[in-house]
């Protein structure tokens, strides 16, 4: 089936890459800038070409959304793949050990798989649709606490938040860390949403993310009982990059924060 052979190559993909990863981990031998705050490291580019050819080597006709420029698009199938070669990159340049390979495939615009690899705690997070989501092969769920006040949350921030308009998302980092147990700021949208799927933090809310940050992620939370919206509770909409991923339980009061903050 094509869901079993799409989840097969996005495993050896990950792994593969994230032992790469875990390997250069101090050993990275070209910093460029993509703008004043937002680096690529020669390691990120050696794992996109990495899985982007263990992917095409099965799926040769589908289309790539890759973070470093290695995806094309493609007519002949209504499948999309989404790539992450390494999410948390400033953290990896930094050896501060909170990273990724993030890879998500959608099917005539639905995801389908969605598989996310913290290559240093070895703990492959996946999920297929209809499926469940699972670490290391078993089942993981969102938490069961059902107020905001009781909650960990995580955020993170664009690479232009000195200067990005509209928000920063400043205000509402300092408000909510005051309405719950804090705000964890830990530079992997990825890993923060499958934190989320295994009740490890009750909500992340993020905005301006791109595509490949929450494809695979947001499918994760979902399969895992969690809800995913953009940050009004209306469907996500991956081009704005405004996301609000919950455990279901404290989603509407999320979103009623989000509202009073004017969070658009």
């Amino acid at each position: 089936m094509t869901v079993n052979r799409a989840k097969s190559a996005a495993f050896s993909a990950a792994l593969e890459a994230g032992k790469f990863i875990r390997d250069r981990l101090g050993n990275i031998k070209q910093i460029d800038y993509k703008s004043a705050f937002n680096i690529v490291t020669d390691v990120d580019r050696a794992s996109e070409k990495m899985i982007l050819e263990i992917l095409k080597s099965e799926f040769p006709d589908d289309s790539y959304l890759a973070e470093e420029g290695g995806g094309h698009e493609a007519k002949k199938t209504n499948r999309r793949w989404y790539v992450d070669p390494l999410d948390g990159t400033t953290n990896f340049t930094h050896s501060y050990p909170f990273f990724c390979v993030s890879i998500g495939m959608e099917e005539a615009g639905q995801m389908i798989v969605g598989v996310v690899y913290n290559p240093i705690a070895d703990e492959l997070f996946y999920a297929e649709r209809g499926q469940g989501a699972f670490l290391n092969d078993e089942p993981i769920h969102v938490s069961s606490i059902g107020e905001l006040s009781h909650s960990l949350l995580a955020t993170g921030f664009p690479p232009d938040t000195g200067v990005g308009k509209p928000h920063n998302n400043m205000v509402p980092f300092t408000s909510l860390t005051n309405l719950s147990h804090g705000v964890r700021r830990d530079g992997s949208a990825a890993l923060d949403l499958c934190f989320v799927a295994c009740g490890r933090l009750e909500g992340f809310w993020e905005l301006k993310l791109a595509p490949w940050d929450i494809a695979a992620g947001s499918l994760i939370v979902e399969e895992a009982g969690g809800k995913v919206s953009d940050l009004c509770n209306g469907p996500l909409d991956m081009p704005t990059g405004h996301i609000l991923a919950t455990n279901r339980l404290i989603h509407d009061e999320m979103v009623g924060e989000m509202k009073k903050l004017d969070l658009k």
